[in-house]
Protein backbone atom coordinates (compact mmCIF):
# COMPACT_ATOMS: atom_id res chain seq x y z
CA UNK A 1 0.00 0.00 0.00
CA UNK A 2 1.34 3.43 -0.97
CA UNK A 3 2.41 5.58 1.95
CA UNK A 4 0.50 8.85 2.31
CA UNK A 5 2.55 12.01 2.05
CA UNK A 6 2.35 14.21 5.15
CA UNK A 7 2.44 17.98 5.52
CA UNK A 8 2.31 19.84 8.83
CA UNK A 9 1.19 23.46 8.49
CA UNK A 10 2.13 25.06 11.80
CA UNK A 11 1.09 28.65 12.43
CA UNK A 12 2.45 30.50 15.43
CA UNK A 13 -0.16 32.03 17.72
CA UNK A 14 -3.13 31.35 15.44
CA UNK A 15 -6.39 31.67 17.33
CA UNK A 16 -9.05 29.02 16.66
CA UNK A 17 -11.83 31.60 16.67
CA UNK A 18 -10.72 33.20 13.38
CA UNK A 19 -12.15 30.11 11.65
CA UNK A 20 -15.68 30.82 12.85
CA UNK A 21 -18.07 31.86 10.09
CA UNK A 22 -18.88 35.16 11.83
CA UNK A 23 -15.25 36.14 12.54
CA UNK A 24 -14.83 38.22 9.40
CA UNK A 25 -11.38 36.69 8.80
CA UNK A 26 -10.66 36.20 5.08
CA UNK A 27 -9.43 32.61 4.74
CA UNK A 28 -10.78 31.16 1.47
CA UNK A 29 -8.04 28.55 1.03
CA UNK A 30 -8.06 27.31 4.62
CA UNK A 31 -11.86 27.19 4.60
CA UNK A 32 -11.65 25.15 1.40
CA UNK A 33 -9.20 22.80 3.11
CA UNK A 34 -11.64 22.46 6.01
CA UNK A 35 -14.31 21.18 3.61
CA UNK A 36 -11.99 18.26 2.72
CA UNK A 37 -11.02 17.62 6.34
CA UNK A 38 -11.91 16.48 9.80
CA UNK A 39 -12.12 19.61 11.97
CA UNK A 40 -11.37 19.23 15.68
CA UNK A 41 -13.20 22.01 17.52
CA UNK A 42 -11.96 20.79 20.92
CA UNK A 43 -8.21 20.75 20.21
CA UNK A 44 -6.10 22.25 22.99
CA UNK A 45 -2.52 23.33 23.36
CA UNK A 46 -0.67 21.80 26.30
CA UNK A 47 1.08 25.12 26.97
CA UNK A 48 0.50 28.81 26.26
CA UNK A 49 3.91 29.61 24.75
CA UNK A 50 5.97 28.46 21.79
CA UNK A 51 8.85 26.18 22.80
CA UNK A 52 7.00 24.03 25.36
CA UNK A 53 4.08 23.44 22.98
CA UNK A 54 6.31 22.74 19.96
CA UNK A 55 8.53 20.32 21.86
CA UNK A 56 5.38 18.52 23.02
CA UNK A 57 4.25 18.21 19.41
CA UNK A 58 7.39 16.41 18.25
CA UNK A 59 7.88 14.26 21.38
CA UNK A 60 4.25 13.51 22.29
CA UNK A 61 5.07 14.34 25.91
CA UNK A 62 4.10 17.10 28.33
CA UNK A 63 6.57 19.94 28.97
CA UNK A 64 7.67 18.67 32.39
CA UNK A 65 8.73 15.44 30.63
CA UNK A 66 10.69 16.92 27.71
CA UNK A 67 12.13 19.71 29.85
CA UNK A 68 11.58 22.73 27.61
CA UNK A 69 9.22 24.43 30.04
CA UNK A 70 9.95 27.97 28.80
CA UNK A 71 10.99 29.48 25.49
CA UNK A 72 14.53 28.76 24.34
CA UNK A 73 15.52 32.42 24.04
CA UNK A 74 14.01 33.69 27.29
CA UNK A 75 15.76 31.71 30.02
CA UNK A 76 19.15 30.00 30.51
CA UNK A 77 19.38 26.21 30.03
CA UNK A 78 19.08 25.43 33.72
CA UNK A 79 15.56 26.91 33.58
CA UNK A 80 14.46 25.03 30.44
CA UNK A 81 16.58 22.30 28.83
CA UNK A 82 15.24 20.00 26.14
CA UNK A 83 15.87 16.28 26.70
CA UNK A 84 17.36 15.24 23.37
CA UNK A 85 17.26 11.57 24.36
CA UNK A 86 13.52 11.48 23.74
CA UNK A 87 12.05 9.93 20.62
CA UNK A 88 10.46 12.30 18.08
CA UNK A 89 7.83 12.07 15.38
CA UNK A 90 10.39 13.33 12.85
CA UNK A 91 12.69 10.39 13.68
CA UNK A 92 9.79 7.94 13.52
CA UNK A 93 8.83 9.30 10.09
CA UNK A 94 12.43 9.04 8.93
CA UNK A 95 12.61 5.45 10.19
CA UNK A 96 9.39 4.75 8.30
CA UNK A 97 11.01 5.59 4.97
CA UNK A 98 9.89 9.22 4.70
CA UNK A 99 12.00 12.06 3.40
CA UNK A 100 11.59 14.50 6.29
CA UNK A 101 12.03 18.25 5.86
CA UNK A 102 11.37 21.29 8.02
CA UNK A 103 11.07 24.91 6.89
CA UNK A 104 10.43 27.90 9.11
CA UNK A 105 10.22 28.51 12.81
CA UNK A 106 11.71 25.67 14.90
CA UNK A 107 12.01 27.13 18.41
CA UNK A 108 12.03 23.69 20.04
CA UNK A 109 15.59 23.35 21.31
CA UNK A 110 18.77 25.40 21.08
CA UNK A 111 21.08 23.56 18.63
CA UNK A 112 19.00 23.89 15.44
CA UNK A 113 20.74 20.71 14.29
CA UNK A 114 17.65 18.98 13.03
CA UNK A 115 19.51 16.02 11.56
CA UNK A 116 19.72 14.78 15.17
CA UNK A 117 15.97 14.34 15.02
CA UNK A 118 15.74 12.52 11.70
CA UNK A 119 15.21 15.60 9.53
CA UNK A 120 16.87 15.33 6.11
CA UNK A 121 16.54 18.91 4.85
CA UNK A 122 15.74 22.05 6.80
CA UNK A 123 15.98 25.80 7.05
CA UNK A 124 14.99 27.29 10.39
CA UNK A 125 14.79 30.81 11.78
CA UNK A 126 18.58 31.04 12.23
CA UNK A 127 19.12 30.18 8.56
CA UNK A 128 16.30 32.11 6.87
CA UNK A 129 17.48 35.41 5.32
CA UNK A 130 16.20 38.65 6.78
CA UNK A 131 13.50 40.59 4.95
CA UNK A 132 13.74 44.37 4.99
CA UNK A 133 10.41 46.21 4.81
CA UNK A 134 9.30 49.84 4.72
CA UNK A 135 6.80 50.56 7.47
CA UNK A 136 3.97 52.91 6.51
CA UNK A 137 1.92 52.78 9.70
CA UNK A 138 2.31 51.26 13.15
CA UNK A 139 1.02 51.13 16.71
CA UNK A 140 3.68 51.39 19.40
CA UNK A 141 3.64 50.51 23.09
CA UNK A 142 5.76 52.92 25.11
CA UNK A 143 6.46 52.32 28.78
CA UNK A 144 8.81 54.50 30.90
CA UNK A 145 12.19 52.82 31.31
CA UNK A 146 11.39 50.03 28.81
CA UNK A 147 12.29 49.90 25.14
CA UNK A 148 9.48 50.93 22.80
CA UNK A 149 7.66 47.92 21.37
CA UNK A 150 5.74 47.70 18.10
CA UNK A 151 2.31 46.10 18.47
CA UNK A 152 1.28 46.06 14.81
CA UNK A 153 2.04 47.75 11.53
CA UNK A 154 1.63 47.89 7.77
CA UNK A 155 4.48 47.87 5.24
CA UNK A 156 4.63 48.71 1.54
CA UNK A 157 6.24 45.54 0.15
CA UNK A 158 3.99 42.81 -1.29
CA UNK A 159 3.25 39.33 0.05
CA UNK A 160 5.88 37.86 -2.24
CA UNK A 161 8.54 39.72 -0.24
CA UNK A 162 7.62 38.08 3.06
CA UNK A 163 9.22 35.27 5.06
CA UNK A 164 5.99 33.30 4.74
CA UNK A 165 6.17 33.35 0.94
CA UNK A 166 9.83 32.35 1.10
CA UNK A 167 9.46 29.30 3.35
CA UNK A 168 6.43 27.99 1.46
CA UNK A 169 8.48 28.26 -1.71
CA UNK A 170 11.37 26.35 -0.14
CA UNK A 171 9.02 23.63 1.09
CA UNK A 172 7.31 23.28 -2.29
CA UNK A 173 10.68 22.93 -4.01
CA UNK A 174 11.66 20.19 -1.55
CA UNK A 175 8.35 18.41 -2.11
CA UNK A 176 8.94 18.58 -5.87
CA UNK A 177 12.33 16.88 -5.43
CA UNK A 178 10.73 14.11 -3.37
CA UNK A 179 8.07 13.58 -6.02
CA UNK A 180 10.72 13.44 -8.74
CA UNK A 181 12.65 10.81 -6.76
CA UNK A 182 9.53 8.83 -5.91
CA UNK A 183 9.95 9.30 -2.16
CA UNK A 184 7.10 9.69 0.31
CA UNK A 185 7.63 12.97 2.15
CA UNK A 186 6.85 14.46 5.53
CA UNK A 187 7.23 18.23 5.33
CA UNK A 188 6.81 20.76 8.14
CA UNK A 189 6.01 24.34 7.11
CA UNK A 190 6.12 26.55 10.19
CA UNK A 191 5.35 30.25 9.86
CA UNK A 192 6.08 33.06 12.29
CA UNK A 193 2.71 34.54 11.28
CA UNK A 194 0.44 35.54 12.91
CA UNK A 195 2.69 36.03 15.98
CA UNK A 196 3.15 39.53 17.37
CA UNK A 197 4.15 42.10 16.29
CA UNK A 198 1.39 41.84 13.71
CA UNK A 199 3.09 43.43 10.70
CA UNK A 200 1.62 42.87 7.25
CA UNK A 201 1.85 43.96 3.59
CA UNK A 202 -0.38 46.85 2.59
CA UNK A 203 -1.95 44.77 -0.19
CA UNK A 204 -3.17 42.19 2.33
CA UNK A 205 -4.22 44.78 4.91
CA UNK A 206 -6.32 46.46 2.24
CA UNK A 207 -8.38 43.29 1.78
CA UNK A 208 -10.11 44.30 5.02
CA UNK A 209 -11.17 47.74 3.83
CA UNK A 210 -14.78 48.07 4.95
CA UNK A 211 -14.80 44.67 6.72
CA UNK A 212 -16.32 44.80 10.20
CA UNK A 213 -14.02 43.18 12.76
CA UNK A 214 -15.84 43.60 16.07
CA UNK A 215 -14.08 43.63 19.40
CA UNK A 216 -14.59 40.46 21.45
CA UNK A 217 -17.63 40.31 23.72
CA UNK A 218 -15.30 40.04 26.71
CA UNK A 219 -13.29 43.16 25.81
CA UNK A 220 -14.65 45.19 28.75
CA UNK A 221 -14.65 42.32 31.28
CA UNK A 222 -13.45 43.88 34.58
CA UNK A 223 -11.98 40.47 35.54
CA UNK A 224 -12.81 41.17 39.19
CA UNK A 225 -13.34 37.44 39.73
CA UNK A 226 -10.09 36.44 37.98
CA UNK A 227 -6.52 36.18 39.33
CA UNK A 228 -5.00 39.60 40.02
CA UNK A 229 -2.10 38.97 37.63
CA UNK A 230 -4.54 39.03 34.71
CA UNK A 231 -5.59 42.56 35.65
CA UNK A 232 -1.98 43.57 36.17
CA UNK A 233 -1.06 42.33 32.70
CA UNK A 234 -3.98 44.21 31.18
CA UNK A 235 -2.71 47.37 32.84
CA UNK A 236 0.46 47.01 30.74
CA UNK A 237 -1.71 47.76 27.69
CA UNK A 238 -3.68 50.58 29.31
CA UNK A 239 -2.18 53.26 27.06
CA UNK A 240 -3.60 51.56 23.97
CA UNK A 241 -6.89 53.01 22.81
CA UNK A 242 -9.90 51.08 21.57
CA UNK A 243 -8.88 52.18 18.08
CA UNK A 244 -5.40 50.70 18.64
CA UNK A 245 -6.99 47.38 19.55
CA UNK A 246 -9.15 47.53 16.41
CA UNK A 247 -6.11 48.22 14.24
CA UNK A 248 -4.21 45.36 15.90
CA UNK A 249 -7.11 43.00 15.22
CA UNK A 250 -7.19 44.08 11.57
CA UNK A 251 -3.44 43.51 11.28
CA UNK A 252 -3.76 40.12 13.01
CA UNK A 253 -6.52 39.07 10.62
CA UNK A 254 -4.40 40.28 7.71
CA UNK A 255 -1.49 38.20 8.99
CA UNK A 256 -3.80 35.17 9.03
CA UNK A 257 -4.81 35.99 5.45
CA UNK A 258 -1.14 36.18 4.46
CA UNK A 259 -0.77 32.58 5.61
CA UNK A 260 -3.95 31.65 3.76
CA UNK A 261 -2.48 32.98 0.51
CA UNK A 262 0.54 30.70 0.94
CA UNK A 263 -1.69 27.72 1.73
CA UNK A 264 -3.50 28.44 -1.52
CA UNK A 265 -0.20 28.29 -3.43
CA UNK A 266 0.65 24.98 -1.80
CA UNK A 267 -2.71 23.31 -2.42
CA UNK A 268 -2.73 24.45 -6.03
CA UNK A 269 0.71 22.86 -6.49
CA UNK A 270 -0.32 19.60 -4.79
CA UNK A 271 -3.36 19.30 -7.04
CA UNK A 272 -1.40 20.16 -10.17
CA UNK A 273 1.23 17.54 -9.23
CA UNK A 274 -1.52 14.97 -8.67
CA UNK A 275 -0.54 14.29 -5.05
CA UNK A 276 -3.21 16.20 -3.11
CA UNK A 277 -5.46 13.16 -2.68
CA UNK A 278 -2.68 11.01 -1.20
CA UNK A 279 -1.45 13.72 1.16
CA UNK A 280 -2.33 13.94 4.84
CA UNK A 281 -2.36 17.61 5.82
CA UNK A 282 -2.25 18.69 9.47
CA UNK A 283 -3.06 22.37 9.90
CA UNK A 284 -2.58 23.61 13.45
CA UNK A 285 -1.11 26.17 15.79
CA UNK A 286 1.19 25.89 18.79
CA UNK A 287 -1.15 28.16 20.80
CA UNK A 288 -3.45 31.13 20.27
CA UNK A 289 -3.60 34.85 21.00
CA UNK A 290 -5.91 36.89 23.24
CA UNK A 291 -6.46 39.43 20.45
CA UNK A 292 -8.53 41.82 22.56
CA UNK A 293 -10.43 39.26 24.64
CA UNK A 294 -10.70 40.47 28.27
CA UNK A 295 -8.83 43.60 27.14
CA UNK A 296 -5.63 41.61 26.53
CA UNK A 297 -3.39 40.76 23.60
CA UNK A 298 -0.66 38.22 22.87
CA UNK A 299 -0.40 35.39 25.44
CA UNK A 300 1.01 34.56 28.84
CA UNK A 301 -0.36 33.07 32.05
CA UNK A 302 -3.99 33.82 31.19
CA UNK A 303 -5.82 30.50 30.92
CA UNK A 304 -8.46 31.68 28.46
CA UNK A 305 -9.77 29.73 25.47
CA UNK A 306 -8.37 32.28 23.01
CA UNK A 307 -4.90 31.01 23.94
CA UNK A 308 -5.47 27.32 24.59
CA UNK A 309 -8.20 26.28 22.12
CA UNK A 310 -6.16 25.81 18.94
CA UNK A 311 -7.24 25.12 15.35
CA UNK A 312 -6.68 21.52 14.25
CA UNK A 313 -7.62 20.51 10.72
CA UNK A 314 -6.84 16.97 9.51
CA UNK A 315 -7.12 16.45 5.76
CA UNK A 316 -6.83 12.67 5.49
CA UNK A 317 -5.81 10.81 2.31
CA UNK A 318 -8.67 10.87 -0.21
CA UNK A 319 -10.42 13.30 2.14
CA UNK A 320 -11.65 10.47 4.33
CA UNK A 321 -14.20 11.60 6.95
CA UNK A 322 -14.41 15.01 5.24
CA UNK A 323 -16.90 17.30 6.94
CA UNK A 324 -16.77 15.43 10.24
CA UNK A 325 -16.58 17.62 13.35
CA UNK A 326 -16.18 15.17 16.25
CA UNK A 327 -16.78 16.41 19.77
CA UNK A 328 -13.91 14.65 21.53
CA UNK A 329 -11.05 16.56 23.16
CA UNK A 330 -7.52 16.27 21.79
CA UNK A 331 -4.27 17.80 23.06
CA UNK A 332 -0.94 18.73 21.52
CA UNK A 333 0.71 15.55 22.85
CA UNK A 334 -1.77 13.40 20.92
CA UNK A 335 -1.29 14.97 17.49
CA UNK A 336 2.03 13.26 16.70
CA UNK A 337 1.00 9.76 17.86
CA UNK A 338 -2.23 10.10 15.85
CA UNK A 339 -0.42 11.09 12.64
CA UNK A 340 2.13 8.28 13.04
CA UNK A 341 -0.74 5.84 13.44
CA UNK A 342 -2.52 7.18 10.34
CA UNK A 343 0.74 6.96 8.35
CA UNK A 344 1.44 3.39 9.43
CA UNK A 345 4.72 4.36 11.12
CA UNK A 346 6.06 2.98 14.37
CA UNK A 347 4.75 4.59 17.54
CA UNK A 348 6.93 6.83 19.69
CA UNK A 349 9.05 4.94 22.17
CA UNK A 350 9.42 5.93 25.81
CA UNK A 351 7.18 6.84 28.72
CA UNK A 352 4.34 9.30 29.28
CA UNK A 353 3.47 9.63 25.58
CA UNK A 354 0.09 10.87 24.39
CA UNK A 355 -2.45 8.51 22.89
CA UNK A 356 -3.24 8.02 19.22
CA UNK A 357 -6.74 9.40 18.71
CA UNK A 358 -7.41 7.23 15.65
CA UNK A 359 -9.94 5.08 17.60
CA UNK A 360 -11.89 8.25 18.31
CA UNK A 361 -11.63 9.40 14.67
CA UNK A 362 -12.99 6.10 13.41
CA UNK A 363 -15.73 5.96 16.02
CA UNK A 364 -14.33 2.86 17.72
CA UNK A 365 -14.26 4.92 20.93
CA UNK A 366 -17.21 7.16 21.64
CA UNK A 367 -16.31 9.03 24.84
CA UNK A 368 -15.27 12.67 24.59
CA UNK A 369 -11.83 12.13 26.19
CA UNK A 370 -10.26 15.20 27.91
CA UNK A 371 -7.54 17.83 27.47
CA UNK A 372 -4.79 18.93 29.83
CA UNK A 373 -2.25 21.75 29.93
CA UNK A 374 0.55 22.87 32.21
CA UNK A 375 2.22 26.25 32.49
CA UNK A 376 5.44 27.17 34.26
CA UNK A 377 5.62 30.90 33.72
CA UNK A 378 7.27 33.03 31.10
CA UNK A 379 10.44 34.35 32.71
CA UNK A 380 8.20 35.06 35.71
CA UNK A 381 7.12 31.76 37.29
CA UNK A 382 3.37 31.13 37.44
CA UNK A 383 2.61 27.48 38.16
CA UNK A 384 -0.65 26.44 36.57
CA UNK A 385 -2.48 23.28 35.45
CA UNK A 386 -5.66 23.17 33.35
CA UNK A 387 -8.11 20.33 32.79
CA UNK A 388 -10.99 20.27 30.26
CA UNK A 389 -13.83 17.76 30.07
CA UNK A 390 -17.41 17.93 28.78
CA UNK A 391 -17.43 21.73 28.46
CA UNK A 392 -16.12 22.23 31.99
CA UNK A 393 -12.70 23.76 32.56
CA UNK A 394 -10.82 23.76 35.84
CA UNK A 395 -7.71 25.92 36.31
CA UNK A 396 -5.41 25.27 39.26
CA UNK A 397 -3.54 28.52 39.86
CA UNK A 398 -0.81 27.98 42.44
CA UNK A 399 -0.20 31.75 42.51
CA UNK A 400 -3.76 32.97 43.11
CA UNK A 401 -7.39 31.88 43.16
CA UNK A 402 -8.46 28.98 40.95
CA UNK A 403 -10.79 29.28 37.98
CA UNK A 404 -13.76 27.19 36.87
CA UNK A 405 -15.76 27.83 33.72
CA UNK A 406 -18.84 26.16 32.28
CA UNK A 407 -18.14 26.74 28.60
CA UNK A 408 -21.55 25.40 27.57
CA UNK A 409 -23.24 28.50 29.04
CA UNK A 410 -20.28 30.91 29.22
CA UNK A 411 -18.00 30.49 26.16
CA UNK A 412 -16.46 33.93 26.77
CA UNK A 413 -15.42 33.01 30.33
CA UNK A 414 -17.02 35.99 31.99
CA UNK A 415 -18.07 34.06 35.12
CA UNK A 416 -15.48 32.36 37.30
CA UNK A 417 -17.50 29.66 39.10
CA UNK A 418 -14.73 28.51 41.43
CA UNK A 419 -16.70 29.60 44.51
CA UNK A 420 -20.20 28.87 43.18
CA UNK A 421 -21.95 26.45 45.59
CA UNK A 422 -23.60 24.46 42.78
CA UNK A 423 -20.24 23.62 41.17
CA UNK A 424 -18.16 22.54 44.15
CA UNK A 425 -18.49 18.78 43.66
CA UNK A 426 -17.79 19.06 39.95
CA UNK A 427 -14.74 21.21 40.68
CA UNK A 428 -13.39 18.61 43.08
CA UNK A 429 -13.97 15.86 40.50
CA UNK A 430 -12.06 17.78 37.82
CA UNK A 431 -9.26 18.55 40.27
CA UNK A 432 -8.98 14.85 41.15
CA UNK A 433 -8.63 14.00 37.45
CA UNK A 434 -5.94 16.66 37.14
CA UNK A 435 -4.01 14.92 39.93
CA UNK A 436 -4.32 11.57 38.13
CA UNK A 437 -2.52 12.99 35.07
CA UNK A 438 0.10 14.58 37.29
CA UNK A 439 0.71 11.23 38.98
CA UNK A 440 0.57 9.18 35.77
CA UNK A 441 3.26 11.36 34.15
CA UNK A 442 5.41 11.65 37.29
CA UNK A 443 5.17 15.41 37.62
CA UNK A 444 6.95 15.08 40.95
CA UNK A 445 7.33 18.79 41.64
CA UNK A 446 3.58 19.19 41.85
CA UNK A 447 2.79 15.69 43.07
CA UNK A 448 5.01 16.10 46.13
CA UNK A 449 3.95 19.67 46.93
CA UNK A 450 2.43 18.65 50.25
CA UNK A 451 4.23 21.13 52.45
CA UNK A 452 2.06 22.78 55.10
CA UNK A 453 1.53 26.01 53.14
CA UNK A 454 0.97 24.43 49.71
CA UNK A 455 -2.24 22.52 50.40
CA UNK A 456 -4.75 24.75 48.70
CA UNK A 457 -6.14 22.69 45.80
CA UNK A 458 -9.80 21.77 46.44
CA UNK A 459 -8.65 18.14 46.85
CA UNK A 460 -5.15 16.75 47.24
CA UNK A 461 -3.29 14.20 45.10
CA UNK A 462 -4.22 11.25 47.29
CA UNK A 463 -2.20 8.04 47.23
CA UNK A 464 0.91 8.18 45.05
CA UNK A 465 1.26 5.67 42.22
CA UNK A 466 4.95 5.35 43.07
CA UNK A 467 6.57 6.06 46.39
CA UNK A 468 8.23 9.45 46.48
CA UNK A 469 11.94 9.61 47.13
CA UNK A 470 12.65 9.82 50.85
CA UNK A 471 14.37 12.95 52.01
CA UNK A 472 16.50 13.16 55.15
CA UNK A 473 15.23 16.71 55.43
CA UNK A 474 11.70 15.51 56.17
CA UNK A 475 11.71 13.55 59.39
CA UNK A 476 9.01 10.93 59.76
CA UNK A 477 8.37 11.06 63.50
Amino acid sequence: MKKPNIIFLIQDQLQQRVFREDSGCILPNLRGLMEDSVVLDHAYSCNAICSPARASLITGTLPHVHGMVDCTHTVPPYRAEYNDQLDTITQAMHDGGYHVSYYGKWHIERTHQLEKFGVDDYETEIHIPGFSVTMEDRVMLTTPGYADKMVCGVFSQGEDCTEEHYIYGKAMADIARSVEQGLPFCTFISTYAPHDPYCVPREVYDLYEGVDIPLPRSFYDPMADKPAIYRRMRSCLSQLTEEDFRKARRCYYSYCSLVDIQVGRLIAYLKEAGIYDNTLIVCMSDHGDMMGAHGLMMKSVESFEEIYNIPLILKLPNSQYAGKRPDFYMGTCEIGPTVLDLAGCRPLSGEYIGSSMVPWLTGEKADTHYAFAEFFGQRYAYTQRIYWENNLKYVFNAFDQDELYDLSIDPDELMNLTDHPAYQERKKALCAKMWEIIKDTQDDTLMDAEYYLMRFAPVGPGEKKRSSSYSVYNKSF
